[in-house]
């Protein structure tokens, strides 16, 4: 891409993005698997929109006062899903209450039938998906994933992908996030919102 298409590029996300933060009325949630870019994409998206952004996972830690590891160490995956649920419940109430802002869910939020009607009814979802060797490469980078612990990476993305699908293709935007760069899965997003709205 050239300097002039470059320029051409960011002067439409910039018109996009008036047009989106004028018109937006409710959160815009971002789903998908861990590794998919939903935290970095979210904050990009947030600095576009001119909104607040949250990542889940971090207010979660912040309202159990422990690392997401840690829950699932100490209380297991049922406990820590449904404190997600609660959070995500208290974030899309904010979010709906005429506050809208950029949400970047966990990897299993959305799988979760409650959580998933109430971001559908209250919010915009948004699937950022990927390839699975996209996914592996990039949750290689930390150690964080208390789901990807005492196993193949490999097979367990590729199984929770396989399983979580289902539920992730009920959000109304998807959007491929492959190797390209973070600016282009973004413009990709705000078209796709565009659209919806």
């Amino acid at each position: 891409m050239d300097h002039d298409e470059a320029r051409l590029d960011q002067a439409e996300n910039a018109a996009l993005a008036r047009q989106i933060a004028q018109q937006l009325t409710r959160p815009i949630v971002l789903v998908g698997m861990m590794g998919v870019g939903k935290s970095s994409v979210g904050r990009r998206l947030s600095h576009a929109l001119g909104l607040p952004f949250v990542d889940a996972d971090d207010a979660i830690e912040e309202a159990a006062q422990m690392a997401i590891p840690e829950i699932f160490e100490t209380y297991g995956e049922a406990y820590f899903r449904d404190g997600e649920r609660r959070v995500i419940q208290r974030l899309m109430a904010e979010g709906a209450g005429g506050r809208p802002m950029v949400i970047a869910t966990g990897g299993g939020a959305f799988v979760n039938p409650e959580t998933r009607a109430l971001i559908l009814d209250k919010g915009i979802a948004v699937w950022l998906d990927s390839d699975v060797d996209t996914l592996v490469e990039r949750v290689g980078r930390k150690d964080n994933r208390p789901l990807l612990r005492g196993g193949n990476p490999r097979e367990i993305l590729a199984r929770l992908k396989a399983e979580r699908e289902p539920a992730y293709a009920q959000a109304p935007v998807h959007v491929m996030s492959g190797n390209q760069p973070h600016g282009r899965t973004l413009a990709m997003v705000m078209k796709g919102i565009s659209q919806w709205l």
